[in-house]
């Protein structure tokens, strides 16, 4: 961090001072333990939750699943996952209300498992956004040389990453306010496309046939049987991953003790809606064989929504859906970079990576962090050689692994904590949130994710095939790999559920600390209310 003792200006008190449940600390507007801003507002990590990080991974990824495994095939994924995200949710929403300090879950893995199982899932979470952020600029560059090729790929690419690299260091509350107006667009542009698809598929669009559900019969619900299914698990989850970032802004949440549990509950509504819609809509209005939905020998890549305007004739519509994707690419870029810099800045804090990462300047803003994670997104350049689709396929399957990794071992820690809660003679009513289903839905997404990573690359089998055998599997020996390195090293030790810290890392919210010689908001006008409220 930048400075090793920050006071505060008002009463003198020294950061490193404050310390535990109910300190002043609480009321700073920078985080005394890691340095970051607390500028996040509510709507903020409400939009995060609502349609934060949907980008590529939905609009054009989703082109990939319906083509392997056909419209039935879809929603079978969408809606187990879906089931298992929100799963994942009610744990993360329990832990992170009462500790929402930095490291998120990787650092409740220190807590309540053992250091070495936090390093191995710090590590398998940012290689989720590392690989995430590679894909949102291979898509974002591919549009832009679709509408012009006088720019090569790699100087867009170039393009793109110093403009976000200036915007990421202007602080917190900058990418806050971005993330919401730019999430709102996308949630009312897919809503958009769902009135489209239902108009669409009546024979409401003038000079295009009625097609209802014509294409589950013709190319079929399922394009590969059971091998389809398995394979869009992967594809889906890559779309889910980020639903669990609510936990890792809450460090930089104004008052994460309203903020999180609202948002945990409003995933909900993100699945159903976002998610669960456009699988619908998707197979409704793409058939599954449609030529260039992912792994053609193209550099373009095609998302469903523009293969389904096409159809209805209108062909210019393409760059109606390119805008409206570059639209979510600046978005998904934006918080991936977002979140993989507080991983990597958490986790250099706590000596799980190189400490100079851990550096924060006087604003908040992690430098260093951000700068080597956008270095990370270089990895996009591969497309350069492979093209786009090939180079998206290859980096989905990397994120989508990782993820049911960093889930399974959520569900893990929400076990060992509410064992240890119960061991320490605690009451689940003492929680101010509380899971939904406990113990059945934290086993449950135990169960699923060891499930679900072990058949995501099930169709290489048969035929087997060496390339994507390795690349659906290569990252399930990395978690064991670093943990015992890291356990057999520094000799870490598996935590008694008796010793176990239940009482640091909680935090008030910081707008219960205003001093009470400021102007009550119920003296403020109405419309100052209404924005304050936000």
């Amino acid at each position: 961090m930048s400075q090793p003792e920050r006071r505060d200006d008002k009463n003198g008190i020294l950061a490193d001072e404050r310390d535990g449940s109910g300190s002043e600390g609480d009321y700073m507007a920078i985080d005394p333990h890691s340095g970051v801003k607390r500028g996040l507002k509510t709507r903020h990590l409400s939009m995060m939750a609502l349609a934060g990080i949907i980008g590529p991974g939905l609009l054009v990824g989703s082109g990939g699943a319906l083509s392997a495994g056909g419209p039935a095939s879809l929603i079978i994924g969408f809606g187990v996952i879906g089931i298992l995200a929100f799963s994942i949710m009610q744990s993360l929403g329990e832990l992170t209300t009462l500790y929402p300090s930095g490291g998120a879950f990787t650092d409740l893995g220190d807590r309540f498992v053992d250091k070495a199982f936090g390093v191995a899932v710090g590590w398998n979470y940012f290689i989720i956004w590392f690989c995430v952020l590679a894909n949102e600029y291979n898509v974002i560059s591919s549009v832009m040389v679709f509408w012009s090729d006088k720019v090569p790929l790699y100087g867009y690419f170039l393009i793109f990453w110093f403009a976000f690299l200036a915007f990421q260091l202007l602080g917190v509350e900058t990418f806050g306010e971005a993330e919401f107006w730019l999430a709102l667009i996308k949630l009312l542009g897919l809503i958009a496309y769902f009135f489209f698809s239902i108009i669409y598929a009546a024979g409401g669009v003038k000079g295009a046939p009625a097609i209802g559900t014509s294409y589950w019969r013709d190319p079929g619900a399922f394009a590969d049987g059971f091998r389809g299914v398995a394979s869009v698990f992967v594809f889906c989850s890559t779309f889910y991953a980020g639903v669990e970032s609510v936990a890792v802004a809450a460090t930089e949440t104004k008052n994460p003790g309203k903020a999180v549990p609202l948002a945990i509950r409003q995933v909900f509504i993100r699945i159903v809606v976002v998610y669960m819609g456009s699988a619908f809509f998707f197979g409704l209005t793409c058939p599954s064989d449609a030529p260039g939905l992912i792994g053609g020998s193209s550099r373009a890549l095609r998302s469903p929504m523009t293969v389904a305007i096409q159809n209805a004739g209108w062909e210019a519509g393409v760059h109606l859906i390119n805008a409206f994707i570059f639209v979510t690419c600046l978005s998904a870029v934006n918080s991936s970079i977002y979140i993989g810099s507080r991983t990597i800045l958490f986790m250099a804090q706590d000596g799980k990576a190189p400490r100079f990462l851990g550096y924060t300047n006087k604003r908040g803003v992690p430098v260093y962090a951000i700068i080597f994670t956008n270095l990370c997104g270089a990895l996009s350049m591969m497309n350069v050689s492979t093209g786009a689709s090939k180079a998206y396929s290859y980096i989905v399957n990397l994120s989508g692994v990782s993820t049911f990794i960093v889930w399974g071992a959520i569900s893990f820690i929400h076990i060992r904590f509410r064992s240890a809660w119960k061991a320490q003679g605690h009451s689940p009513d003492e929680l101010p949130f509380k899971s939904l289903l406990y113990p059945w839905n934290a086993y449950f997404g135990l169960g699923a994710n060891i499930f679900l990573s072990l058949i995501q690359g099930w169709s290489t089998f048969a035929p087997f095939e060496a390339g994507p055998f390795v690349d659906a599997y290569i990252l399930l020996p990395l978690f064991p790999i670093i943990y015992f390195a890291y356990k057999f090293i520094n000799k870490t030790k598996f935590h008694s559920l008796h010793h176990v810290d239940l009482q640091s890392g909680r935090r008030k919210d910081l707008d219960d600390g205003i001093v009470q010689n400021k102007a009550s908001i119920d003296d403020l006008p109405a419309w100052k209310r209404v924005w304050k409220s936000l």
